[in-house]
Order: structure tokens, then sequence, then C-alpha cells
């Protein structure tokens, strides 16, 4: 079909930035905050939010909607970027998160809230890779770094401030206005990005991807079910694990087979051919989805079970990580943007986010918590030296014209990473501590052992108590330690990654010759 639309720009000449470009970047660093928010924001409010809607049964499908929507959006959102523009697809995008946050403020029962969070997922999706993107659009690629840099800081911050929000929400007010606080701000951001961001249009002729969507959906699908029901509602050797796992691979199978025979594949499997994409999607698939995911969602539990820390205050300690990549990704985005360069900093980040692990499968139920959070801070600034260095080199890598489709295949596989990963680390640790509490072998103040909260390990003999947080320690910590191998696999990818000069905007349009012609 032909249809207007918009043409994706090379970046702006010289070093001169497009005007109100202040104003751009803060409705695109909101944009991003409010999809990486929304992942964690109910993690807190859940007890209360299945409590009103009577559904227990659905409470993991809360997070699961949004998670599986916006993991499916990524590459459509990409893809259509870069055949029909991003400004429009942003606002749209934008309209659809908004409107999915409301009504899942008035949801009355359970199957209300779950769709309409995946209809918030599938405008999360495009807000995450569109404001990507389109700082690729507007800035050019060696002055990027600096402005990727805390955009990357953004997924570690929301990691943290969405359950201490989603909390003191749910205490303070309505577990509703964790839905409803996204209206002003999407709105806030739509009014500046409509009036602020100005791309050229024009005429091409649209030739979607459709059956490799659909592919891709169902083995998306499959696989995150597989990830959040394996040992959880069925056995892992149960039939309706291994069928989800079977159609997982058969539909992922054809996928590839459509992709290499349509015209414009949704996600173009020469990508795989390009070094820079393939080092650096294993490196974030390995680094950020195991390292940063798997930490930051049991760490917490952590925190609550061995400190005895209240749910805010576990939150609140996860603040040294933050801080620490938001250190490390600012400054090393100035630096790359002044030296060209990207490498190095991936090798030290990718040296450091293994030692933080490290350190961290060192913790003791006696270790001072001053010392817990220095970890942790280390860990973060490992995080803020991969993060948007990664995104950066991906980008740097192809021509103006597939940088959402690249950006946005790099963050689809990254998603795919942490879902697999808080997924094997979670059956791991799972396994580990029922067996370690089925040896204690008592009823825990008249509990089960399934049934053990912060407050009934509080409320625990002084002995038995101790047996308890020895179980959640000695569980825990040494799949941190097991993580370590996993993760120094990321650094030694890291040395094999191509370290491309940051092109100039002088050869940009040399560069992107160049860089098509290598990618085919």
């Amino acid at each position: 079909m032909t249809t207007e639309t918009l043409e994706p720009p090379t970046a702006p000449a010289g070093s001169k930035l497009p005007s109100h470009f202040g104003w751009i970047y803060a409705a695109l660093m909101v944009s991003m905050l409010l999809s990486a928010l929304d992942q964690t924001i109910v993690s807190t409010a859940l007890p209360t939010i299945v409590g009103e809607l009577d559904g227990l049964s659905h409470m993991a499908w809360v997070t699961t909607a949004y998670i599986l929507a916006a993991t499916v959006g990524m590459p459509v959102y990409g893809k259509l970027g870069d055949l029909i523009g991003r400004r429009r697809l942003f606002l749209a995008a934008l309209a659809v998160f908004v409107l999915g946050s409301g009504l899942a403020g008035f949801a009355q029962d359970m199957p209300q809230l779950i769709a309409f969070r995946a209809l918030q997922g599938l405008g999360g999706g495009g807000l995450m890779i569109m404001s990507q993107a389109i700082i690729a659009d507007l800035v050019p690629v060696r002055q990027r770094a600096k402005f990727m840099g805390p955009m990357g800081a953004v997924f570690g911050l929301a990691a943290v401030a969405g359950p201490l929000l989603g909390g003191w929400i749910t205490d303070n007010t309505d577990w509703r206005w964790a839905f409803w606080i996204n209206l002003p701000l999407g709105a806030l951001a739509i009014a500046i990005s409509a009036a602020a961001i100005k791309l050229p249009r024009k005429r091409v002729k649209v030739r979607f991807d459709y059956l490799g969507t659909a592919l891709m959906a169902v083995a998306v699908t499959s696989l995150i079910l597989v990830c959040t029901w394996g040992g959880t509602e069925y056995d892992w050797t149960s039939p309706q694990i291994l069928w989800l796992g079977a159609l997982t691979i058969v539909s992922a199978v054809l996928f590839c087979i459509v992709e290499r025979r349509v015209a414009e594949p949704l996600i173009p499997l020469r990508m795989l051919r390009n070094p820079v994409f393939s080092i650096a999607t294993l490196i974030g698939m390995i680094a950020i989805g195991l390292g940063m995911f798997a930490v930051i969602s049991y760490l917490p539990t952590y925190l609550q079970m061995v400190y005895g820390y209240s749910a805010t205050e576990s939150g609140l300690l996860l603040i040294p990580m933050v801080a620490g990549m938001m250190l490390t990704a600012v400054t090393s985005g100035a630096l790359v943007s002044k030296l060209g360069r990207y490498k190095g900093f991936v090798i030290a980040g990718m040296v450091v986010m293994p030692a933080g692990i490290w350190l961290m499968s060192t913790l003791e139920p006696s270790t001072p918590v001053w010392r817990l959070c220095t970890y942790i801070a280390v860990l973060g600034a490992g995080m803020g030296l991969v993060m948007q260095n990664l995104v950066l080199a991906v980008q740097n890598a192809f021509p103006q014209n597939e940088v959402g489709t690249a950006t946005s295949s790099n963050n689809f596989f990254r998603e795919i990473g942490a879902t697999v990963g808080v997924a094997v680390v979670g059956a791991i640790f799972t396994n580990r501590l029922t067996d370690a509490l089925a040896g204690i072998g008592t009823d825990f103040g008249g509990a089960g052992a399934e049934s053990i909260t912060p407050a009934i390990v509080r409320s625990l003999p002084d002995t038995l108590r101790d047996q308890v947080i020895d179980a959640y320690a000695n569980s825990l910590t040494p799949i941190f330690l097991g993580l370590v191998p996993v993760i120094l696999l990321g650094t030694a990818l890291a040395v094999f990654l191509p370290n491309r000069k940051l092109r100039d905007n002088d050869d940009q349009a040399r560069g992107d010759e160049t860089l098509a012609a290598g990618a085919a």
C-alpha cells in the first residue's frame, strides 16, 4: 500500500541540535521512564489489587501481560518506524499507553485489568524503542552518546522507583493512582512531542511483514509462558510446558524461514551477520538480562528475609545501584562523544559487573549493610558503562534508514534474555530454598514453608529464625556466584566487539553507504 509518511532523516548537519531540543529530550526521557516504570510499579501494589478484584489466581498476569505486549511490540515499532517514519508512530504509542493507563485505573475485575495492562504494554514497547530511535534521528552519532547515557540509567531508576512509588501510592491513596499518575505526564509528553519534534515527509510504499509478525508473537508468547508457568503453575516436565516449548521452537524456526524470504523482514536475519550487532546483542542478553534483572528481581527478597527490612526499605537500599549506574552512564556518555570510541567502556563495564556480582556472592547474614550497598553500587557502575553504549554501537553499525529496526531488535533480544534469565534464576532459587526449608522440618509458627513472610520470620524464636535466615542466604548467594562465569562470557565477547569510530556528520552519507554494503 502507498501512504504519506515521515522520512527517516539523516542526522542534523554540523554540531547544531534541533531547536527546542531540550524540550524534545525531556519528553523522550519521560516517555522512556513511564514505559520502564510500568514494568515494576504494580509489584508492591499487587497484594491490594488482587484482594480488591478477587484475582489471586491471575496475579502474575498483571505483570506478564505488560511485558509480553511490550516485547512483541518492540520489533514492530522499530520496523514501522524505519518504513513510515517515527514522529506520528511515537505519538500513537504515547496515546495508546495513556489510554491503557486510564482504563487500567478503572478496571473492575482481573480480566479487565489484564487486558488494559496488555494495551499499556503495546504502547510502552513503542515508547522504549521510539525514544532511542528518535534520538538517532535528531542527534549526530558522535554527540549521541552523552544523551544515550542518561536514557540507559532510566532503566535502573525505574527498577528501584517503581516498587517504591507503587507501595507509597497504595499505602497513602489508592492503587488505581499507580496507573492514573501516567495520565498528566503522558499528556505533557504528547503535547511537547507534537509541537517540537519536526521531521521531513515523503511518500513510500509500505510492505509490512504480517506473517513474520504473527509467528514472532506466537514464539515470544509461548516462550514467556514457559518461563512464567514452568516450575510454578505446572511442572517443567508437564505436557503443558512441553507443548509450549515445542510451539516456541516450531514458530521460531518458521519465523526464520519467513524472514529469509520476505521483502521487508521484521527482524532482518542478515543483521546477525554484522559482528557489532551480534556481539552487542549477546552481551546485552547476558549482562543485562542475567546480571541486572536477576539481581534486581531477587535481592529485595534477600534484604527483607535475611536483614529484616521492610519492602520500602529494601527498595531504598537499591538506590546505590542507581547512583552507580547514573554516574558511569553519564560520564562514559560524555567521554564516548569526545573520543568517538565505545569499546573500552564496554570492556570496563564487563569487568566491573562480574566483580560486583562476585562480591554479592560473598554476602552473609552478618555482613554490614554499608558493605552490601557498596557491592550494589559496584554492580550499578558496571551496568552504566555497558547498557546504552551497546545500543550506540548497534546504531552506529547500520545506515540511518535501519536504525529503528536495529535498535528494536537489540532491545527485543535483551528483553528475551531478561525473561529467560529471571525465570531460570527464580527456579533455581525456589528449588534450593524449598529443600533448605524442608530440612528444617517445622511448621514455622503455624505457617507452611510457602507462606513464610518477613513478619513471620521476625516473630520466630531466635534459633529457628536464624535457621530460616541461613536457608534464604545459602539459597541465593551461591546463585550469584554461579552467575559470575556466565557474565565473564560476556566479558570475553566484549573483547571481540568491533571498535568502529562513531560517525561524524560530514561522513554520514558515505558511512551509511558503506554500512549498508557491509550489512548485506
